[in-house]
């Protein structure tokens, strides 16, 4: 229960904002009905302002990342964020950074895998319903993302065993990934970002995640 203790409402707020944020990104397509606000809202903001507020990362990290979004929301076409938010993620071609758990924590590599089970039986034991795209895996980054946001809104003495047992397992690796592999500014800079801000969650926390084998 420590980590209920060291979440004053301040931090609460803040992962609500980090899940909700990244959340909207990763789990809907650059400019759809999902997060066109956000993409213009982020085209848009004073990258330095905004970067001396950001929670959980350093301001210099949260400036550089912003800065690079930016610059690719405004040299890049909208079907050209699109194009490589599907090559990443969604397909048709093999996805070059699956956004699912299991894909690496599955040693068959497979959605639906023995970690989704786990975190949906986590879920059940403890009466929590994913609301909306029911064909999607539990373990999709963008929900985890939103989840995360939830739990700490309401449901905080969850968080800890959410955090450490189900999502920081493999987060911090997809978005190794995702920074690897993106041939796009944005992608790359919103994957360091989100990596960043969940180190910073981690750490004031004062979370201990278990090492785990990754199979991709």
């Amino acid at each position: 229960m420590a980590v209920v203790n060291n979440l004053d409402d301040g931090m609460r707020e803040s992962i609500c904002m980090i899940g909700n944020v990244f959340g909207a990104l990763f789990q809907f397509e650059p400019y759809s009905d999902g997060n066109r606000d956000l993409y213009a809202l982020l085209g848009d903001l004073d990258a330095e302002e905004t970067a001396s507020s950001w929670p959980f990362a350093s301001g210099e990290e949260a400036r550089t990342a912003l800065e690079r979004m930016q610059k690719a929301i405004r040299e890049s076409a909208s079907d050209e964020l699109l194009c490589e938010y599907r090559r990443l993620f969604v397909g048709p071609a093999p996805k070059a950074a699956p956004p699912w758990g299991s894909v690496y924590l599955d040693k068959d590599q497979v959605i639906f895998g023995t970690s989704t089970l786990d975190l949906r039986g986590w879920m059940r034991e403890n009466g929590i319903a994913m609301q909306g795209a029911d064909r999607e895996p539990e373990d999709h980054i963008g929900r985890m993302l939103f989840l995360m946001s939830w739990l700490a809104e309401n449901r905080p003495e969850l968080l800890e065993a959410f955090l450490q047992e189900h999502f920081l397992t493999w987060a911090p690796h997809f978005l190794e990934v995702v920074v690897r592999e993106s041939q796009n500014g944005f992608f790359q800079a919103l994957a360091q970002l989100c990596a960043a801000s969940l180190q910073g969650i981690e750490s004031q926390l004062e979370l201990e995640v278990p090492a785990v084998r990754y199979y991709r």
